[in-house]
């Protein structure tokens, strides 16, 4: 997601909506949403729609449009626990992702003992069963290829379905934001960020300013990986890895190539400005129109649909 040409309170407002709820505890007694009272309605929300879908559609697996508009064909949940991995906050139902992204997710875990000396990886949300906008947290993450990972190893035994709503990550920023929190930051940290970087089927992965600046120093000659790796808003307790669009899904949509280069220059220093930091209240503007069914590709109804 590249910030040129966009507005600093549009992008403040875009943080907002981003980082909402991301750290919120979960239920052990997660509740169905009542029905709506009609669905075909097509001024409903399209959020309201999808998030009232538990299952995934039984279709060819697909990614349908982009990052931010778009939903799911065929989605496949990570297992909640593996050999060096384990999914956190079940009660969300957001474990679902593209067969690409899942089996990224195992081969990076996978690595993350070797490259990091961490038991493995503790995984946060990727996606609801048939993609599209969610009801709370994030603007992204709607077809299937978008993954938060915490910056918190994985414990060495298994979590309980307690301790997976009720624990919270680690914030490994310092308190001013200006670069990481040396008393939590640790080579491991890079290491883990590297992994997922090199991995060929990755566009993105979006990082607070500070965890780049400190990504930046890193040791070692190549720095090819660090242009994968991008600022972001909050992302302070986890990153958000982003792969490329499948090549046998011509309908999904990818993002622009990066900028050029390792983004540790001038650019980098933009996030660390006042204006940045310390932001002025913007004055409230009209609500925005929620995304509705006819804003996403046509396909997505079908994907909605589907049994």
């Amino acid at each position: 997601m590249s910030r040129a040409f966009i507005p600093i309170a549009t992008l403040l407002t875009l943080a907002a909506v981003m980082g909402a709820a991301a750290q919120d505890k979960g239920t052990l007694d997660p509740q169905p949403l009542p029905p709506l009272a009609n669905a075909a309605d097509p001024k409903i929300p399209a959020k309201e729609l999808f998030g009232r879908k538990p299952e995934p559609a039984h279709l060819a697996a697909r990614a349908i449009g982009n990052y931010v508009r778009g939903c799911l064909a065929g989605a496949v949940a990570l297992p909640i626990n593996g050999k060096t991995w384990q999914v956190m906050r079940l009660s969300r139902n957001r474990t679902w992702g593209h067969p690409t992204l899942s089996r990224f997710l195992e081969h990076l875990a996978d690595e993350v003992p070797k490259v990091a000396g961490w038991p493995g990886l503790l995984v946060g949300d990727i996606a609801q069963p048939r993609g599209g906008p969610m009801l709370t947290g994030h603007t992204s993450h709607q077809i299937g290829l978008d993954a938060d990972i915490w910056l918190t190893p994985m414990p060495d035994h298994e979590l309980s379905a307690e301790e997976r709503e009720e624990m919270s990550a680690t914030r490994v920023v310092a308190a001013d934001g200006k670069d990481v929190d040396p008393k939590v930051w640790t080579p491991g940290h890079v290491a883990v960020i590297r992994a997922a970087a090199r991995d060929p089927h990755v566009e993105r992965i979006f990082v607070n300013a500070a965890i780049k600046r400190a990504l930046c120093r890193a040791p070692g000659t190549d720095r090819a990986w660090l242009h994968k790796v991008r600022p972001w808003w909050h992302h302070d307790y986890h990153f958000h890895v982003r792969i490329r669009c499948p090549d046998d899904n011509p309908d999904c949509r990818g993002q622009p190539p990066a900028p050029s280069g390792d983004g540790c220059g001038k650019e980098l220093d933009w996030w660390f400005t006042d204006a940045v930091l310390h932001p002025k209240p913007e004055p409230p503007g009209p609500p925005k129109p929620p995304v509705k069914i006819a804003d996403l590709p046509p396909a997505c109804r079908q994907v909605l649909m589907a049994p």
